[in-house]
């Protein structure tokens, strides 16, 4: 939105040298109105380089979320296998007999 917004202001800047090229203004000298459009094209530069720096900060931010959201789901996926993996290695209340953990050993296979 503000790049669009930018362009339609450089136009508008445009056509404004042009009909100060052209026409001139009974309210400034045209030296005052050239150095003002000077300053109002000056601004709109530095403008212009803010939001492609804020534009690649954010496309910057949005690759590390990006990331973010992969190893979160990867680690989520692990917790869950490992809370699995715990919960079918409780012993299921019998005493820990030979028979019982090769039952176990069995479950797990």
């Amino acid at each position: 939105e503000l790049e669009n917004e930018l362009t339609a202001k450089s136009q508008t800047l445009d056509e404004l040298k042009q009909s100060l090229a052209s026409n001139g203004s009974a309210g400034q000298t045209p030296e005052a109105q050239s150095l003002r459009i000077a300053e109002l094209c000056e601004m709109k530069d530095s403008i212009v380089n803010q939001v492609a720096q804020l534009k690649a900060s954010m496309q910057s931010i949005l690759e590390q979320w990006r990331a973010y959201d992969e190893i979160y789901a990867e680690v989520s996926l692990m917790t869950t296998r490992y809370l699995y993996c715990i919960d079918q290695c409780k012993p299921s209340g019998e005493e820990a007999s030979l028979e019982a953990l090769k039952k176990q050993v069995k479950t797990l296979q």
